[in-house]
Parts: C-alpha cells; sequence; structure tokens
C-alpha cells in the first residue's frame, strides 16, 4: 500500500511554523541561485541581442574588442568590394566604417566618473542596425560637432542630454538627438560622424567594418578568404558571436561567484530541511508504528518523509523564484571587462532558469530529507508502537 500525498501536505500544515522557518531558508538559497543566473542571461541577452545574425564584423587580427582594434583605409577598400556584401536601396554596398574610442564621463548626481563608449559611424551604420530607433531630436550631420547618446548614457552621464555639450578629443560636440536600442549594449554609447572623431582623436585608422551579407550561408567562405589575404590581416565574425565573446569573462566570474555563494548558503538549508525533517520522525513515531502495524511496507514510509522534504524544497523554489522575478525590473550597470567601458543592462528570467532553480531547490529538499527517511523507514514495529 502507498501512503497518499495529502498525509505528508496534512503534517506540513500541523507543524506550520517550522515548514514555513525551512521554506524560508530555501526559499533565499534559491533567490540567490537564482539571481544569478538572472544576472548572467541578462548581461548575455544584452550583447547577443546587440548583433544582428546577417551582420558581420572585421576587427582586426588578435585584437579583443574594437578598441583594440585598427584597420587601414586600403584595408577597409578590399574588404568593401568583397562580392558577398549585399547592395542598398540607394546601390551602394551596405557596409560601415567605423571607430570606437573610450572617453571618461562623470555619472549625474554622485559625479563618479566611468568609461563610455564613443562610436564614429557612418551612413550606413544605423541601416545596419534596425534596433536602434532616434526617440527624440535628429540625426547628427555629415562633418559636425555633433553626437547622440543612447538612452542609458544619457540619462546616468552628465553632458549626454539632449542640447548638452560634452568637450573631448580637444573639441566640444553638441548632443542633437537620443537615441534608444531596445535591450541591447548600443543604448550605452554616443555615436557620431567617424571622420570628425577620427581626425579629433588623430586616429588614421578605423576600428571595425560591419556589413551585412546579402546570403548568410556565404559567410564561411568570405570568412576563409578575408582571414587568408596576408593584405589584412584581419579577422570576421559574425556579429552575434562577436558580441556573445566580449561577454564570456564577465559571464563566467557571475557563475563562478554566483555558484560559491549559493553553494555556502545551500548547507545552511539543507541542515535546516535535516533538521526539520528528524524532528517530523522524532515526533511521529508512535504513528509509524501504527502504520507499519496496519500493513504499510518500509519503501512506504520512506517515500512519505521524502515527499514532505520534496515539497519542502519545492515550495522554497516557488518562493524564492517568485521573489527573483521582481530583479527583472531593475537595471544595473557594470564595466565591460572586455571594452573597459560602462554596459547598462537587466536581469532577465528565463525557462531555463526556472527548471533549473525548481531542480536545485528538490535537490536541497532530497538531500535534506534523505537521511531522516531513511531512519523513519528502518525502525522496527514493536519499538515504534512503544514510542522508543
Amino acid at each position: 500500500m502507498k501512503i497518499p500525498i495529502s498525509y505528508s501536505l496534512r503534517n506540513l500544515w500541523t507543524r506550520r511554523m517550522t515548514t514555513l522557518m525551512t521554506v524560508a531558508g530555501m526559499a533565499l538559497v534559491v533567490f540567490v541561485f537564482a539571481a544569478t543566473l538572472m544576472l548572467t542571461d541578462g548581461l548575455q541577452k544584452t550583447l547577443v541581442e546587440t548583433g544582428s545574425p546577417d551582420n558581420v564584423v572585421v576587427i582586426r587580427k588578435g585584437s579583443q574588442s574594437e578598441v583594440q582594434s585598427g584597420i587601414e583605409r586600403l584595408q577597409a577598400s578590399i574588404i568593401t568590394g568583397q562580392p558577398e556584401i549585399a547592395i542598398g536601396s540607394d546601390g551602394s554596398r551596405m557596409i560601415a566604417r567605423e571607430m570606437v574610442v573610450l572617453i571618461n564621463l562623470p555619472k549625474r548626481g554622485s559625479n563618479k566618473p566611468a568609461n563610455v563608449v564613443i562610436r564614429g559611424i557612418d551612413s550606413h551604420s544605423l541601416a545596419l542596425r534596425p534596433q536602434v530607433k532616434l526617440i527624440e531630436g535628429r540625426m547628427p550631420r555629415a562633418g559636425s560637432a555633433e553626437i547622440i547618446a543612447g538612452s542609458s548614457v544619457a540619462r546616468r552621464f552628465q553632458g549626454t542630454g539632449i542640447g548638452e555639450h560634452l568637450r573631448f578629443g580637444m573639441r566640444e560636440w553638441t548632443v542633437v538627438g537620443i537615441f534608444e536600442a531596445g535591450t541591447t549594449g548600443f543604448n550605452s554609447e554616443v555615436w557620431g560622424d567617424a571622420d570628425q572623431l577620427m581626425q579629433a582623436f588623430r586616429r588614421p585608422v578605423y576600428s571595425s567594418l560591419l556589413f551585412r551579407l546579402s546570403d548568410v550561408g556565404s559567410f564561411s567562405k568570405l570568412k576563409e578568404r578575408l582571414e587568408g589575404d596576408p593584405r589584412l590581416t584581419v579577422e570576421a565574425k559574425l556579429e552575434p558571436r562577436f558580441y556573445l565573446d566580449q561577454s564570456e569573462v564577465m559571464a563566467k566570474f557571475l557563475r563562478i561567484l554566483g555558484i560559491t555563494l549559493t553553494l555556502i548558503f545551500s548547507l545552511g538549508a539543507i541542515i535546516g530541511a535535516m533538521i526539520t525533517m528528524y524532528a517530523a520522525v522524532a515526533n511521529r513515531v508512535s504513528e509509524i508504528g501504527t502504520l507499519r502495524a496496519i500493513g504499510f511496507q518500509r519503501s512506504s514510509i520512506m517515500i512519505a518523509f521524502l515527499s514532505e522534504a520534496l515539497l519542502l524544497g519545492l515550495l522554497g523554489g516557488i518562493t524564492g523564484l517568485a521573489a527573483a522575478s521582481f530583479m527583472q525590473l531593475i537595471t544595473i550597470s557594470t564595466m565591460n571587462w572586455q571594452t573597459f567601458s560602462e554596459l547598462a543592462f537587466s536581469f532577465s528570467l528565463t525557462p531555463a532558469t526556472i527548471i533549473q532553480s525548481l531542480g536545485f531547490s528538490l535537490v536541497m529538499g532530497f538531500t535534506g530529507g534523505f537521511i531522516p527517511a531513511v531512519r523513519a523507514s528502518r525502525m522496527s514495529i514493536v519499538d515504534a508502537l512503544r514510542g522508543s
């Protein structure tokens, strides 16, 4: 015979205070575990969605980021002539020659400085990034000292609001527009005319080239040709892959930190679950003897107590996830360790995080309840009925 699940539920309800404390401890652990996964997923989502699947980024071979890269004008001309590059509505090739540098800006309110990406763009840059929309003001005029700021930068840094001025590269720049780029990393950048920015920073080379493929299937052949050309010394990556690589160092650090904290906290939660289940066994010795006497097998007793422990874990997991879900309302900023610039992103709750968090809570419940369940199932009928 099997003991019904209602038996386990009723026993948890009878010990409401103990159950609540155990669930709270497990919920805290699941909250930390889920928040860490959400933080990592949010970071990678922000960077991966920065790229379009049919776009290719070309940087100097060996460079870890656009800031470290340099592509000469002759090399850019050779790449522009590649037949795989899509043709735009105006009949020109869909390629943008861009320059990327870092400048230091003070934050609004705190006056604390942080690095911000300055991107020099050309006529095709906006068309190659359909997720970027101008929400206020206008685009900068070619050949002028005008710039536009990402919405995240405009909110957080001094001098980046529309109509305000920034001084860098020995020139004063006027912010004439604000753009929104969804959840992408472009929100943390400032854009201006590439030629003007190159002159201001005295840079004779581009940082990167961005172009759209007419056929994504031709990428492998194009990549092999570009990287094998001794005149170029470049490497080509699909844009989502390029930005995913930018997140690897930070994402790995967050995972290691989160798993370490979770393991430390989970030990306490498992011990709490074990104490709760041991107390349940000690308080129900006679009840266990009665169940054995009326025909329930040892395995049924063990399953009943394990079910209670798993229910504790599940309740803790659901509670912790519910609390962690509110973290999606928060936007945080951190330094992108690949570019050393500040990047704003949000927590992201994915189905994989939900499954992993609930699975982890069930593992905690099982680990904490296994030994007490085995002890309950091994009680002899006579000793249990005597209450010893």
